[in-house]
């Protein structure tokens, strides 16, 4: 009997040694349509490179905005997630609260951390005040999509496709004029669309601290002006987003810039009818001043345990880097948010190989990834608003690019309690 009871004892003390030796952390997310098998890939991928680890994924959020009222739900009650994936333009939420933890000393030296792929466009999707809090796990950008069949019958061809502003609206309006039936480009008024123009010509919507706002600049100007110049000299029609959608796989309209997340959802759609060729947005100013605000999600540390917060840089370094990338670009579309997996053959070349029109989408997101820019304050949601109605102005009812703008940024100011 007391060798038994001996043998049990050794037996619970071993178990609870392996158990000690084991840190288990919780991992939530969102959109399981998207990203349910990838999580369970990167757990299962991660956990056997990790043993002494052990990834438990919360049921999953319907979408980023419930998936961060949930967590600030659960932190009031003490029981939030060690590690958490949100929208990029989301976490913040989280930081203004004092949840999401620091990054920086985990990075340490930074030439060493971009030598692993987080260039510093791709660093400043998770960065406030020159801090970093969180890091990029999947991507989409703004890009160019083309029919070349109404390329061609427009007398343009894909080899000498305009990379400018002023050769995509010549070529659209050429397009539209094919038919009454064919239209020649078409964007969405909406303020992702605005901020990725005012990027492209080396704009930004605010100044670093938030404290105003600096859209109403030259770039801003010619940001605005693109709108107008799509539906007066290109064609652009005013039907909404899902209308879009359908033309462009349908074959009914020549150039759609839209996000890259629906490069999938084109291909299939077009299959059959042309070949779906993508092309990057245009580059108008230096490219050290351009940035393209990036939609997707990003990875945040909750936890601050300092034994958990060993594993979840762990877990957060394998989920960002190339082989974690890897199964986020082969199971969900996005694009990746390390420039290695991009740069670095062994990771992808397959992947490209099968699927080609991927690429200037990441290459571009690699290159160019810049925050999207979320308006402070309790009015910060509301404004957005304004901006896309302000672009419907410009394109629909032919007012002034620059007079609009400057009305809108002062109107903004006022609502965000800005100096003006």
């Amino acid at each position: 009997m007391k060798k038994l009871l001996l043998s049990g004892l050794v037996g619970l003390a071993m178990a609870t040694t392996v158990q000690a030796e084991e840190t288990t952390i919780r991992v939530h997310y969102g959109i399981p349509t998207i990203w349910s098998d990838a999580q369970a890939k990167l757990a299962e991928a991660f956990m056997a490179e990790n043993p002494d680890v052990k990834i438990v994924l919360d049921g999953p959020a319907p979408g980023y905005e419930d998936g961060v009222q949930r967590i600030l739900r659960e932190s009031v009650a003490g029981n939030a997630p060690d590690v958490a994936y949100v929208g990029l333009n989301l976490w913040r939420v989280l930081e203004a609260r004092g949840l999401a933890q620091p990054l920086d000393d985990f990075i340490g030296d930074e030439a060493e951390f971009e030598a692993m792929g987080y260039t510093p466009a791709l660093r400043s999707l998770g960065q406030y005040n020159d801090t970093q809090y969180a890091l990029g796990t999947s991507a989409s950008t703004l890009v160019v999509y083309v029919n070349p069949d109404l390329v061609e019958q427009a007398g343009g061809s894909m080899e000498d496709f305009p990379s400018d502003f002023d050769g995509i609206i010549e070529l659209a309006a050429k397009i539209d004029a094919l038919s009454p039936t064919i239209d020649g480009i078409w964007t969405q008024r909406h303020d992702w669309r605005f901020q990725s123009f005012l990027g492209a010509y080396g704009g930004r919507p605010m100044t670093p601290d938030e404290s105003d706002i600096t859209f109403d600049d030259e770039a801003g100007f010619a940001a605005a002006t693109l709108f107008q110049r799509f539906a007066q000299e290109g064609g652009m029609q005013s039907y909404d987003e899902n209308s879009a959608r359908q033309a462009f796989p349908a074959g009914t309209l020549g150039i759609m810039i839209e996000s890259s997340s629906l490069l999938t959802r084109f291909l299939e759609g077009a299959d059959g009818r042309f070949e779906v060729i993508v092309k990057p947005l245009p580059i108008m100013a230096d490219p050290e001043d351009v940035y393209f605000p990036t939609g997707g999600s990003a990875l945040v540390m909750l936890t601050e345990d300092e034994a958990k917060q060993e594993a979840a840089w762990r877990y957060m370094l394998f989920a960002t880097g190339p082989e974690g990338a890897k199964i986020i670009v082969e199971n969900t579309g996005f694009a990746p948010t390390n420039a290695l997996v991009v740069e670095d053959e062994a990771y992808l070349a397959d992947f490209y190989a099968a699927n080609p029109m991927h690429r200037p989408a990441h290459e571009q997101v690699a290159r160019f990834a810049g925050p999207w820019y979320a308006f402070p304050g309790a009015e910060g949601v509301a404004v957005t608003d304004l901006i896309a109605a302000a672009m419907v102005e410009v394109s629909d009812g032919g007012a002034d690019p620059e007079a609009t703008v400057r009305e809108l940024a002062d109107t903004m100011r006022a609502r965000l309690d800005m100096p003006r």
